[in-house]
This record gives C-alpha cells, sequence and structure tokens, in this order.
C-alpha cells in the first residue's frame, strides 16, 4: 500500500501524512519496532518534499507513536499501535458522525442510513470472511 499526498484536500499534505502513517500502525501493517521509510524515501513514494515528512515524524513524535534513533531512522514506539489506534478511532468516529448529521440534515432519513450502513458493514464482513 503505498502513501499518496491528495494535493486537492483541505488537510494539509504533513497531516495527511500523519493520518496514514498512523493508519498503517492502528492497522497493523507496522508493529512495535518496525522502522519507518526514511524521510526521503517516504517523500519520494508521497510526492512530497522531505521537509513535510519531517513535519509528520515530528507530529508523530509528539504523539508518542514513532522515536527517532539518532542516524539509525525512525521506529515505531512500544506504545505505538495503542496511541495509534485511540488517535485514528476517536477521529474517524467524529467524521462519521459529522457525515452522518450532515447526512440527516440533507433529507436522508436514519432509516435510509441505517440501512446503507448495515449493508456497508455486510459486504466489509464478507469480504474479509473470503480473504480469511
Amino acid at each position: 500500500m503505498t502513501i499518496r499526498v491528495d494535493p486537492t484536500r483541505a488537510t494539509p499534505p504533513s497531516r495527511q501524512l500523519v493520518e496514514a502513517v498512523l493508519d498503517r500502525i492502528a492497522g497493523g501493517a507496522w508493529t512495535a519496532g518496525d522502522k519507518l521509510p526514511s524521510v526521503r524515501g517516504l517523500a519520494a513514494e508521497a510526492l512530497v518534499n522531505p521537509n513535510t515528512v519531517g513535519k509528520a515524524y515530528r507530529e508523530l513524535e509528539a504523539l508518542g507513536v514513532v522515536k527517532g534513533r539518532g542516524g539509525a531512522g525512525v521506529f515505531v514506539t512500544p506504545r505505538g499501535p495503542a496511541a495509534a489506534r485511540a488517535s485514528r478511532r476517536g477521529a474517524t468516529l467524529e467524521s462519521l458522525l459529522l457525515a452522518l448529521e450532515s447526512a440527516l440534515q440533507a433529507g436522508h432519513t436514519a432509516q435510509s442510513l441505517r440501512q446503507q450502513i448495515e449493508q456497508h458493514l455486510a459486504e466489509e464482513e464478507g469480504g474479509a470472511r473470503r480473504s480469511a
């Protein structure tokens, strides 16, 4: 899975990188002790300036998710996965609730939204079972 920055989003590129790294850690793609891509490597992958990656890594370090080891790279901390899950779960739940509120204001019924959510979750569960 490649990390990309979407220049059309209102979210700043460094924040998009933070969210992408948190998602990877929260989802188990990177675990405690894993080394993240170098600043230059991630910048090339995400098509951004290395300073943007540096800013994202500093923010992740401030969250306690990663730790830079002078010259050796940036690594996921022992508490990184739990911190990433907590951060992303809170943010994504907030986004979901805002989207639901917006949908209700736009005229969707609670019943139609509930049906859409249930259908989507059933499809996700079915896909997870097929890939297991």
